[in-house]
């Protein structure tokens, strides 16, 4: 008795407390480092997104090497054409959907899941119009490319295979707000299959138009097109079917035509977001070909304008969980949940980004040699992965920034922060560096640091200051509050 009583120092009892405490301890200190319920959440989220992200992308990256293996003139003219149907169609579509995610986030946190269907009618209405306008732009692509001083034969083959993107734009648009319907229900899992199928269907329908049919060149952005719409229609199919969105799809209803204006407050902003930090990147590529010895500064840039996009899908996947923790938490009014939400993903992009930078430090001579196997490019690229790993750090960050400010529709202030980072104080560095100080690529690259880490800081300011509230996603409506299962 004397040597288990509660009053001896060695006591088992006394030992087990201790364990206890030590572990209650080491609990919180765990807890002030980083909320592991909620990263285990997010990467769980996260994955799923990436995986969607990287099949979609492969779509029409597939069809430039289909189109690239018919000639050297058919590769520039469908890489060609690849960068500026992104530039002017694409990435302009992704970011109209943008408004979705604050929008029905918000609504599907504040349990009005009626008004989700509403916005994504209202979302594809605008995104219709939209495809409509670029396809119109894209029929004079050659005149266009050709006032730019591109090559004109390149030029006209760019034309070509644009012209024939042109169906794809329609189901692209449709496609991105679809996403983020289910993005924000947090439906994220069975879009991989959804995604995957038409990834891998996609090269047969590529080969035999490309090889099968007189199409030829033109087959391979066709075969693009009709992948897309085969990415689309079984989507729609799962949203009308699926008992999951009973409550949030309502059916077709001409109400959606009044949120209009609502949602290209938020739509507009947000598509001009990821227009100009993609047109900052085409514009360093531009630089990089009228420097002296252009060939070898173009190849620099493009491989690491390429590496930077491979790192950003990653960083997507975060970003998209970010946006939709922070809208749903912000719609059940809940602020400091979104800034929880928002603290545990900026921690994991970090990570990530270390990992990834990590990955390039070790094997950047095995990276560059996918893209070429002339050693002079190797080991330029090998003096430039310093700086690689510097702006991958800093866009992993704004990436997450960027998510949270359309989580709670701030839209219209990141634009702004876009176009004075980018614009104002990374390209007149990157051209002063480039050619004044004759530092070339690596004088492009610094000064796209500087705008990315303006960007980064920028939208942390406006983090920090601006207040944390929902937005009122039904105007002048009723909300409705039915009980809603995803089980």
């Amino acid at each position: 008795m004397a040597n288990t009583s509660s009053d001896d120092p060695t006591s088992p009892f006394l030992e087990t407390g201790d364990n206890i405490n030590h572990g209650r301890e080491e609990s919180r200190w765990w807890k002030r480092v980083l909320d592991i319920q909620e990263a285990k959440s997010q990467v769980l989220f996260s994955l799923p997104m990436i995986l969607t992200n990287v099949f979609y992308y492969a779509i029409p990256l597939v069809s430039v090497m289909f189109a690239g293996h018919l000639g050297q003139l058919e590769l520039a003219g469908a890489t060609l054409a690849n960068s500026w149907a992104t530039v002017t169609g694409f990435a302009f579509m992704v970011g109209l959907s943008g408004a979705l995610e604050t929008l029905c986030g918000q609504g599907f946190g504040a349990k009005a899941y009626r008004m989700l269907g509403m916005h994504l009618q209202a979302s594809c209405i605008i995104s219709l119009f939209f495809s409509i306008l670029i396809s119109f732009f894209w029929l004079y692509t050659e005149p266009i490319l050709v006032f730019l001083k591109q090559d004109p034969r390149i030029s006209k083959q760019a034309s070509l295979y644009t012209k024939c993107l042109i169906p794809g734009i329609f189901a692209y648009g449709f496609l991105q707000n679809i996403l983020r319907f289910l993005q924000t229900q947090s439906v994220v899992v069975p879009v991989i299959f959804f995604s995957a199928i038409p990834m891998a269907v996609h090269f047969g329908i590529a080969y035999a138009l490309v090889h099968w049919t007189s199409l030829g060149f033109r087959g391979a952005s066709l075969a693009a097109s009709v992948s897309l719409w085969i990415s689309v229609l079984p989507l729609g199919i799962y949203v009308l079917s699926s008992k999951k969105f009973k409550h949030t799809w309502g059916g077709l209803s001409f109400e959606s035509f009044s949120l209009i204006l609502t949602n290209l407050k938020l739509s507009l902003p947000s598509a001009a977001m990821v227009c100009l930090e993609y047109w900052a990147f085409e514009i360093l590529v531009f630089l990089a070909g009228v420097m002296p010895n252009s060939e070898l500064t173009t190849s620099l840039i493009a491989m690491c304008v390429n590496t930077e996009t491979i790192a950003y899908m990653i960083t997507y996947g975060l970003s998209a969980a970010a946006s939709t923790r922070v809208s749903n938490e912000l719609g059940a009014g809940n602020v400091d949940g979104a800034k929880n939400a928002m603290a545990v993903t900026l921690k994991l992009s970090v990570l990530l980004a270390l990992i990834f930078v990590l990955a390039l430090a070790f094997c950047h001579n095995i990276w560059a040699g996918f893209f070429s196997n002339i050693p002079k490019i190797i080991k330029n690229f090998a003096s430039l992965t310093p700086l690689l790993a510097i702006s991958i750090t800093f866009d992993s960050v704004q990436g997450v920034l960027s998510g949270v400010a359309r989580g709670c529709g701030w839209q219209h202030l990141a634009v702004w922060a876009n176009l004075a980072t980018f614009f104002f104080i990374g390209m007149p560095i990157a051209v002063l560096l480039g050619f004044k100080l004759k530092l070339y690529v690596k004088g492009l690259w610094i000064g796209l640091i500087c705008g990315l880490s303006s960007q980064a800081c920028t939208l942390f300011w406006i983090t920090l200051r601006r207040k944390w509230a929902k937005m009122d996603i039904a105007p002048n409506r009723e909300k409705e509050n039915p009980v809603l299962s995803l089980d």
